[in-house]
């Protein structure tokens, strides 16, 4: 494995993958397209499919989820954005209008799923339907836009964790990342004749964790409890997963004033908010104060929450 990388290369030593010339952007007709919209549109695309095929399994329509998608696309993407530049304050108030160049990332994956459970809150509340059921059926949408949405960190060459020499170590040209999240153990390791950075590669062990979760849920769904306990499956595990992986980043928003990143603050709120709700709420169920849910109970007939 050479010393020297080419600028837009990206490396897994020991796994003796070496991959020349990634690109970031590519052009079509003399518009330039950044890969990192097309992976993240890819997952959302085809974790709609997904969606609309669990809701036609469940006796839903699959054209409310269709029409619900446009809404959680445009809203999420503003809300992640938001969240995003709200504790990355600093990088952006000296440069308003950076704040629109998404191009270049910066979207918070917990900003667009508050955003998004709004924008649910507000679409089952015209449509009169049942808030709990579509968070159940629509969150697998969000966790195949999160699998498919890493690999376009990827492509950026963000979102990765601290120096490691373990079977998955990434490497990547100094060039091709920004300066402030190269830390101090990871300039440790750049000597004479190295032009990258041997990082972990945080991307991959949040794709494979939602993937796992993606099919835990797959697996529960005909057995769930009650409404939104599948949404509760999805928002433990994931905050499970990101409590560890967020501890490895070096690209962490803070809480202003702190050196606790919020994610894994959230991460944690999440795990013990889905756990506290799926016992409580169950223990209601068993006392006949709830009724459990009827997984063969058909959307048209469901307007209650």
């Amino acid at each position: 494995m050479t010393d020297m990388m080419g600028k837009m290369d990206i490396a897994f030593p020991h796994l003796n993958i070496y991959l020349e010339n990634v690109p970031k952007n590519f052009t079509v007709f003399g518009f330039t397209i950044a890969l990192y919209g097309v992976v993240i549109g890819l997952g959302a695309l085809l974790g709609v499919m997904l969606v609309a095929q669990i809701a036609k399994k469940t006796n839903q329509d699959p054209d409310l989820y269709w029409d619900l998608a446009i809404y959680l696309l445009v809203f999420s993407i503003i809300g992640a954005r938001l969240y995003y530049v709200i504790f990355a304050w600093d990088m952006y108030k000296d440069n308003l209008i950076s704040i629109l160049q998404i191009r270049n990332g910066g979207l918070a994956i917990y900003g667009g799923i508050i955003t998004g459970f709004i924008t649910l809150f507000f679409y089952t509340r015209i449509k009169k339907k049942s808030y709990f059921l579509l968070a159940d059926t629509g969150v697998f949408g969000v966790i195949v836009g999160q699998i498919f949405g890493r690999w376009g960190n990827f492509t950026n060459r963000e979102a990765f964790g601290e120096y490691t020499d373990g079977l998955f170590a990434m490497r990547l040209p100094l060039e091709a990342i920004r300066s402030g999240e190269i830390t101090e153990e990871m300039w440790a390791h750049v000597t004479d004749g190295i032009n990258y950075v041997q990082v972990s590669p945080t991307f991959l062990y949040e794709s494979s964790w939602n993937l796992m979760i993606l099919i835990i849920m797959l697996l529960y769904i005909k057995h769930k409890k009650f409404d939104g306990e599948v949404c509760l499956l999805y928002l433990g595990g994931y905050g499970l997963g990101r409590m560890w992986i967020e501890g490895l980043r070096t690209d962490q928003l803070l809480i202003p004033g702190t050196t606790i990143p919020v994610s894994q603050l959230l991460a944690v709120c999440l795990v013990l908010f889905a756990l506290t709700t799926d016992i409580v709420v169950r223990v209601l169920i068993k006392k006949g104060k709830i009724k459990p849910a009827n997984n063969a109970e058909s959307l048209e007939n469901t307007n209650e929450n």
